[in-house]
């Protein structure tokens, strides 16, 4: 449960509201709410809600969150909340030490966001409305990914992902600008037919490659 993924975090929770049936998680001193019949169906953003909602502290990470890691994932102007909560999920499970959104990238803690996170945001820092540049000044060789042939394009399990990186995922519309500001680019090479991959599918693989050749660093 997402409430219960929070508190092992160590998110602070404010309030839970508990439908006929529910049980309120452990592990809070949160004050608690006892809901009549049929409140939770008007109140929660789906269809079959859970019969416990809460209500977290927001926690924020800034720039400084970056000044010590080693490598992060950019999501560039993601507009869809489930690519952008597997794209938390995928990072997290790989290690990632942060994941940076720029703006235009669809808001981190909307709802349809978290439920597709599967609870990692909880344990990754989330850095909102940074730039590119901003990550590259902060001394990270930047790394975009791209359905097509850019110049010295490289195939992904084919580059040094080791170091301190920042992979870079772009827009599942329009990808990344032709002039991005990167440092190298990668590409995922293709047997089918298919153009491209879903953006949450290419940030996985490239972020487990990259956790592969790390771990195989150390």
């Amino acid at each position: 449960m997402l409430i219960a993924e929070a508190i092992s975090a160590g998110w602070k929770i404010e309030e839970q509201f508990i439908a006929p049936g529910g049980l309120a998680v452990l592990g809070t001193d949160a004050r608690t709410f006892d809901l009549e019949n049929g409140v939770m169906e008007r109140v929660a953003s789906t269809t079959s809600p859970q019969p416990v909602i809460a209500i977290a502290e927001r926690r924020s990470s800034g720039l400084a969150a970056v000044k010590n890691a080693q490598w992060v994932v950019i999501a560039d102007r993601i507009s869809d909340p489930g690519n952008l909560g597997t794209i938390l999920r995928s990072a997290e499970a790989a290690g990632v030490s942060a994941v940076v959104l720029t703006p235009g990238t669809v808001e981190a803690f909307n709802p349809k966001v978290v439920r597709a996170s599967a609870g990692a945001m909880f344990h990754v820092p989330i850095i909102e409305d940074v730039s590119v540049e901003e990550i590259r000044d902060n001394g990270f060789k930047v790394f975009g990914t791209s359905s097509h042939d850019q110049d010295g394009s490289i195939e992904f399990t084919a580059s040094d992902l080791t170091g301190k990186i920042a992979l870079l995922v772009g827009n599942e519309a329009h990808g990344l600008d032709d002039n991005a500001s990167v440092d190298a680019w990668l590409t995922i090479p293709h047997r089918g037919r298919s153009e491209s991959l879903n953006v949450a599918m290419a940030c996985t693989l490239v972020c487990f490659e990259a956790a592969r050749q790390r771990e195989s660093n150390s």
